[in-house]
């Protein structure tokens, strides 16, 4: 049951969607007296080998995740720092959202074999499904944050008092973070956006590990952007979408056990 709504009815998405293939260790089968001994070459399964899929998947999803997100962030680049900007920047910020979910499930379905890799063709799927269920999503977090942060470069205009501005950060601050439960949801499961809605904010509370390791990659990423350059968030989008994953197993295994059929 979705909290406030009804049963779900929708599955993941990661059902059927790759299949493993055997490709350069074929199984050896033979026979002992009245028991079959199967063995593989064990080719590509390594700790070594390991490694080299996961660098080779994430650079891979990174080159694809910039190329995908480009139109938006060559927009940014042409922008000033005035918050007059900020709409168009959210603008600009648009095909970020499709990008990054389907990185997050190419990331998720990445295999860990080094004869089995196919990031590519698990980016461009994850891309043609969630497209358009990320930007149901995207585009009222974005403007939702525009009216935030435009109120809080302006709040000497307001003249509320200073505790409102807190009020606000926090609101901000809690929607991004209910914004990466919705952005991993949506990128996994086929849920209606209402219902993605509701389980990002469920979970929100539910698992807090899954929330404080979120608001640790946001600390991380505000802090590179404001200390070292504002592109090196971009350029690190997939090791930190990959720890996002890791830190919202939790999430994805209850999604997966009590939410789906």
């Amino acid at each position: 049951m979705i909290p406030g709504g009804r049963a779900a009815t929708a599955g993941p998405k990661d059902a059927g969607t790759i299949t493993a293939r055997t490709s350069g260790s074929r199984a050896l089968v033979g026979t002992s007296g009245s028991r079959t001994l199967v063995g593989t070459s064990g080719f590509g399964t390594g700790p070594f080998s390991r490694a080299s899929a996961l660098v080779h998947t994430l650079l891979t999803t990174e080159a694809l995740l910039l190329l995908a997100a480009s139109p938006g962030l060559a927009g940014l680049l042409l922008l000033g720092p005035d918050p007059a900007n900020l709409p168009l920047a959210a603008v600009c910020l648009l095909p970020l959202g499709p990008a990054l979910s389907a990185a997050l499930y190419a990331l998720h379905h990445r295999s860990r074999d080094l004869t089995e890799l196919h990031p590519a063709r698990a980016y461009l799927r994850g891309w043609r499904l969630n497209a358009v269920p990320a930007l149901k999503l995207w585009t009222p977090l974005l403007a939702w944050l525009t009216v935030i942060a435009f109120t809080l470069t302006h709040f000497a205009a307001t003249g509320l008092p200073g505790w409102w501005a807190l009020l606000l950060a926090a609101i901000g601050v809690g929607s991004l973070l209910w914004g990466a439960h919705a952005l991993v949801l949506t990128s996994l499961f086929a849920f209606r956006a209402r219902d993605t809605a509701r389980l990002a904010a469920h979970f929100l509370f539910r698992h807090g590990r899954a929330t404080l390791a979120a608001a640790s990659l946001l600390v991380l990423t505000a802090a590179s952007a404001s200390l070292l350059t504002e592109a090196l968030p971009a350029l690190l989008a997939a090791p930190l979408l990959l720890s996002l994953l890791h830190g919202s197993r939790t999430v994805i295994g209850e999604t997966r056990r009590d939410f789906t059929v």
